[in-house]
C-alpha cells in the first residue's frame, strides 16, 4: 500500500468523489481500496473489462425515510433512517444498523462499502449493507427507545427479509434495540423469521458468542498476526479505545490469552489501570449501570481518570481502537511507536486515520485493518442464521471454536494474498484484494445486474 491509485483507476475514484459530494468518510474507505487494485487488475483484465470496480463503488440501493415518534413527554420527534443496499453477489445483504447523531449517507456509505469486503473475507455467503438512524438513544427511557424502533422497523421491513436483507446491531443498537426492531417487524409480517435479523436474545433465536464475537475475533486476529511474528500475548501491555461490546470483550479475550489490558475509554475520558483493568467491575460500569468509564476509577484504587484524556498516551505494546471511525490520528500513531506499540487491530470500523495507516506500514510493525481483524462480529451472525436456519442453538464453546477458525483462516487467506501480490505482511492489501477477488469473481459469474 503506497498510497497512490493506479492511473486505470484514478478515473473510477473520481467519478465516486463527483458523485457523491461531501461524503468524506466514503470517499476515504474508497480511496484505501482502490490504491491496492491495480496488480489486481494486471493479473485479471477481465474485472476492468466487465466495470466490476466501477459497479462495486455503486450501491445496488439507497433508501432513506422519515421516523416520528413520539417521547414520553408526548412531544413529536423526527429523526432520518436509512438502509444501504450495497452489494448482494455473495448472498444477501447483512450488514449492522447505528443510532448515532453523527449518522449521515456518507458514514452509513463507508461502512456498507467495507462490508462489502469484510463479508467477503469470513467466506459465508453473505452480501455487504449498513443501515441506521441519527437518533440518538443516550438518556432516553426504554419506552422512548420502543417507540422509535417500532417506527424505525415500520418503515425498514418491507426492505428486509432473511434472503433479501439481514441486519444486526452496531453503535447504538444492541440486544434491547434488537429487541425491539425484530418485535416490530413480526408484528408486521405476521412471521416468526429469526433469520431477518441477527443479534438477538439467547431465549428468542439469537446465538451464543454473538455478544462477543467482534472483540473475541480482534484478538484471535491480534494473536494470529504476533504468531507470523514468532511471538505471542503474553506478558504484553494492552490498550483498547471505547468501552462498549468490542472493546470490553477484546479486553476480556486479551486477558485470558495473556495480555494485561491498563487502559480503555469513552467520550468522557480514559481510565487508566497499571495494574490491569478489572473486567467484572468494568462490565458493572458499563453493561449493567451504563455508566461512563470514571465510576469505574472511582472503586478502583490502581485506577485513575483522566477527563478528554487521550488513551493513546498510555504506553503499550498492542493496540486495538474499537470505538469509532478516524479515532486515532497520525501524531497518535507517532506516539504509539515512540512509547514501544508493536502490533495495532482495529476492533472498530476505519478507525485509524491514512496518515496513521501509513506510519504504522513505514514502521513495519503489525497491523490488522479492520475489515479483516473486526469481522468476528459479522462472522458469528452467519453463524446466528445458520442455527436459525436449522432450528438448532450451539454451546457457546462450539460457536467461539468456530470464530477462532474462522479468524484464523482470515488472517491466513490476507496473509498469503499479500505475499501472492508481492506485498509481504501488508494485510491491508491482502484483505482489499482478498476480498475485491471473491465479490469480482461472483459479480463476473452472474452477468450485468
Amino acid at each position: 500500500m503506497n498510497g497512490v491509485i493506479d492511473d486505470r483507476l484514478a478515473s473510477v475514484f473520481d467519478d465516486v468523489v463527483r458523485r457523491n459530494p461531501s461524503e468524506v468518510e466514503f470517499h476515504q474507505a474508497v480511496r484505501e481500496v482502490l490504491e491496492t487494485l491495480g496488480p489486481v487488475i494486471d493479473r485479471h483484465p477481465e474485472f476492468a473489462e466487465h466495470e466490476i470496480i466501477q459497479r462495486l463503488c455503486e450501491p445496488e440501493r439507497q433508501i432513506m425515510f422519515r421516523v416520528p415518534w413520539q417521547d414520553d413527554a408526548g412531544d413529536v420527534h423526527i429523526n432520518r433512517g436509512m438502509r444501504v443496499q450495497f452489494n448482494s453477489a455473495l448472498g444477501p445483504y447483512k450488514g449492522g444498523l447505528r443510532f448515532h447523531p453523527s449518522v449521515n449517507l456518507g458514514i452509513i456509505k463507508f461502512l456498507g462499502f467495507e462490508q462489502i469486503f469484510k463479508n467477503a473475507l469470513t467466506g459465508m455467503p453473505i452480501g455487504g449493507g449498513k443501515g441506521g438512524s441519527d437518533f440518538d438513544p443516550k438518556g432516553r427511557s426504554d419506552a422512548e427507545i420502543m417507540r422509535f424502533c417500532q417506527s424505525f422497523m415500520t418503515e425498514l421491513a418491507r426492505s428486509l427479509g432473511e434472503y433479501t436483507d439481514v441486519p444486526a446491531g452496531d453503535i447504538g443498537v444492541g440486544g434491547r434495540e434488537i429487541g425491539y426492531l425484530f418485535g416490530q417487524y413480526k408484528r408486521i409480517t405476521n412471521r416468526y423469521e429469526s433469520g431477518v435479523i441477527t443479534g438477538k436474545g439467547i431465549d428468542w433465536g439469537g446465538a451464543l458468542v454473538r455478544t462477543e464475537a467482534t472483540g473475541y475475533g480482534a484478538a484471535f486476529f491480534l494473536q494470529e498476526m504476533l504468531a507470523t511474528r514468532e511471538t505471542s500475548l503474553d506478558g504484553r501491555t494492552a490498550v483498547v479505545s471505547g468501552s462498549g461490546n468490542v472493546a470490553i470483550y477484546a479486553v476480556e479475550k486479551l486477558q485470558q490469552l495473556g495480555a494485561v489490558v491498563v487502559a480503555c475509554s469513552d467520550s468522557s475520558g480514559v481510565v487508566h489501570d497499571p495494574a490491569g483493568l478489572d473486567l467484572a467491575l468494568l462490565k458493572q460500569v458499563k453493561e449493567v449501570e451504563r455508566a461512563r468509564v470514571e465510576a469505574y476509577a472511582d472503586r478502583r484504587a490502581s485506577a485513575r481518570f483522566v477527563p478528554a484524556g487521550n488513551v493513546w498516551e498510555v504506553p503499550c505494546h498492542v493496540a486495538i481502537p474499537s470505538a469509532t471511525q478516524n479515532e486515532l490520528t497520525g501524531a497518535d500513531a507517532a506516539t504509539l511507536l515512540r512509547n514501544g506499540c508493536i502490533a495495532v487491530v482495529e476492533g472498530a470500523n476505519m478507525p485509524c486515520t491514512p496518515e496513521a495507516v501509513r506510519i504504522f506500514a513505514e514502521a513495519t510493525i503489525a497491523f490488522g485493518p479492520g475489515k479483516a481483524a473486526n469481522a468476528g462480529g459479522v462472522a458469528t451472525s452467519a453463524l446466528e442464521m445458520q442455527q436459525n436456519a436449522s432450528r438448532d442453538s450451539w454451546t457457546f464453546a462450539h460457536t467461539e471454536a468456530r470464530l477462532e477458525e474462522i479468524m484464523r483462516n482470515i488472517h491466513q487467506l490476507c496473509h498469503e494474498t499479500a505475499d501472492a501480490y508481492g506485498a509481504p505482511n501488508d494485510l491491508v492489501t491482502g484483505a482489499n484484494i482478498a476480498g475485491f477477488h471473491r465479490v469480482a469473481q461472483a459479480m463476473v459469474a452472474l452477468g450485468l445486474i
